[in-house]
């Protein structure tokens, strides 16, 4: 048995420890927002949180993930409510086909997590690894900018609410 923590709940599955992290993600725990794009690492679809890190959950051995936190698209928002990421994207219209927006989304949180505030080249840097086959990176970058400035906002108004 192989126990992992994943959106906050530990799970029990008993499965071969080399299956990659995706797959017991998608067909074991029925958490299927996670995509399966290319199963190299390359595309981004497959992008969830390792300890707060990004990584491509289509070649990590669940193994791997074992005693670590894991986040998928399905956990990054609570109590019902939008991570600002999330309405920033709906806001701005990012998505065309919207097939790699869980991974974009997943990278586009990882970075603003580290950098509240990024520049056009950080993102860029950030953002390098997620393929989008529509296209849609200005749309993604917008997104990222508004979602930027929606968390200072917030940040603004709880700092003000603690006074």
């Amino acid at each position: 048995m192989i126990e992992l923590k994943i959106n906050h709940t530990k799970y029990e599955i008993n499965i071969d420890p080399d299956t990659p992290l995706l797959w017991v993600l998608r067909e074991n725990l029925n958490l299927i927002g996670t995509k399966f794009g290319c199963g190299i690492a390359q595309c981004g679809a497959c992008t969830v949180h390792l300890d707060g890190s990004p990584i491509r959950s289509c070649i990590l051995p669940v193994k791997a993930a074992i005693g670590k936190n894991i986040t998928t698209i399905e956990g990054i928002s609570s109590s019902n409510k939008l991570h600002p990421v999330q309405q920033a994207w709906i806001d701005e219209q990012v998505p065309q086909c919207g097939y790699c927006q869980s991974g974009q989304i997943m990278s586009a949180v990882a970075l603003l997590n580290k950098k509240t505030s990024p520049t056009n080249n950080e993102i860029d840097i950030a953002m390098r690894g997620n393929i989008c086959r529509c296209g849609a990176y200005p749309r993604i970058k917008k997104g990222i900018h508004r979602a930027s400035k929606n968390l200072a906002k917030s940040a603004f108004k709880k700092e003000e609410d603690n006074k």
